[in-house]
């Protein structure tokens, strides 16, 4: 069986029953949306100079970054918020799915070195855990400004192969302006509206013994979840070359193979474009021979172009695998994910809906003391087609009017 995060979320019906809060409008504003954060939770909110761009982040929902927007309290939010589940207020220990654009996580999620089930536990959703110190809980406020917030935390965690692993988690969101977006090598043409923000997390092995591959690693997992819309394609570039060498183009074997109307993949382009619409369960990857340093969306209704950067260490391969069964390849795993949310059966209710753009660091083979870092930088631009064509061609390698029509 293949799961990822969007099987995993099926757990939250079980709180279904519970008090129910109002469902957010389409095009919800971000002061909406952080008035209903402050009025659960304590929420943090990073700012520019100007107040435009702002970033809600909440250490007690594990340092995550709740939601931002590229025009202060009046602009979009752009961060899928699961607002039954905060009003509910009940702690679910399978997986607190609170939402939320940027969360910190740990693979691999299956196999024998999986952290999400027991030694011995059959690889189903009723045995399935998330880690306590990664669902539960807040993420200690380490250093703090009006740009940025420093996070760590300290944690052990075992995996089914009976592993122990004494870590600590450093991870600091920080706005970026302009110029840092520029040396990402992403244009910001004049008159667009962007807020952009790194999450910069490292692991450090504070243990006395070694990890290694024989007993199985950790990565760090970042898992951005958005406002879908049925204008909403995602776009992933690649590198093309042959199968022989590289491997598949792209994984969408996770919850069966993705319909030719959702899933369209130019290899001469080395561009692949997956929708959006959060009304199709469907999950894709993208491996370590074909991956490149940017994912992105464009939602055509609301204008919006999200670019997520990663960090991709140049010839690394050993990439944990999530999927639920003893692995033949623990460390053939994918570095780019993205998952469309929908039904999980005919009529039954969506997860949200939302879609995801998710990262992966390379497997952490680390001595004690040793470190390994990895970055997801999430950026959104509102602007006119011209200025948003621009950083898409240079970014994703297609222009904003072929996005929009390649499911039409």
């Amino acid at each position: 069986m293949r799961y990822g995060i969007g099987a995993a979320l099926v757990i939250i019906a079980l709180a279904a029953g519970c008090a129910k809060a109002p469902k957010a409008p389409e095009g919800i504003l971000f002061k909406d949306d952080l008035a209903f954060l402050e009025a659960r939770t304590k929420p943090v909110v990073l700012a520019g100079p100007d107040g435009q761009a702002q970033v809600a982040v909440n250490p007690d929902l594990q340092g995550r970054v709740m939601t931002s927007t590229a025009s202060g309290p009046d602009g979009l939010s752009f961060g899928w918020i699961n607002r039954e589940l905060l009003t509910a207020g009940v702690n679910n220990s399978h997986i607190n799915a609170f939402g939320g654009e940027d969360r910190f996580w740990l693979g691999p999620e299956g196999g024998q070195f999986s952290i999400f089930f027991k030694k011995g536990d059959p690889f189903d959703l009723d045995h399935w855990w998330t880690p306590p110190a990664i669902n539960e809980g807040a993420f200690d406020i380490a250093a703090q400004d009006k740009g940025r917030i420093h996070f760590r935390k300290v944690m052990r965690l075992a995996n089914y192969s009976g592993t122990e692993f004494d870590l600590e988690v450093n991870r600091e969101v920080r706005l970026l302006g302009a110029a840092e977006v520029a040396a990402l090598g992403v244009p910001v043409p004049a008159g667009v509206k962007m807020v952009a923000y790194a999450s910069d997390n490292s692991i450090t092995n504070i243990g006395a013994a070694a990890w290694t591959k024989d007993t199985g690693l950790l990565s760090i997992w970042i898992l951005g979840m958005f406002n879908p819309s049925p204008e909403t394609t995602i776009v992933i570039p690649f590198k093309p070359g042959p199968e022989a060498e590289l491997g598949p183009t792209v994984n969408d074997a996770y919850f069966g193979k993705v319909p030719a109307d959702r899933l369209v993949v130019r290899e001469q382009e080395g561009v692949l474009f997956f929708s959006g619409d959060g009304k199709f369960r469907s999950k894709i990857g993208i491996s370590p021979a074909r991956v490149k340093p940017f994912a992105g969306s464009y939602d055509a209704a609301g204008e919006v172009l999200t670019i997520v950067h990663l960090t991709v260490p140049a010839g690394a391969t050993d990439y944990v695998n999530s999927m639920w069964e003893i692995q033949e390849k623990p460390f053939a795993g994918d570095v780019v994910n993205s998952y469309n949310d929908g039904p999980a059966a005919p009529g039954a209710k969506p997860l949200g809906p939302f879609y995801e753009l998710e990262s992966s660091s390379p497997a952490a083979a680390l001595g004690p003391g040793g470190t390994l870092r990895h970055v997801h930088t999430t950026m959104h631009f509102q602007g006119s087609d011209k200025a948003l064509d621009a950083i898409a061609r240079k970014v994703l390698g297609v222009g904003i009017e072929e996005i929009e029509k390649v499911f039409k």
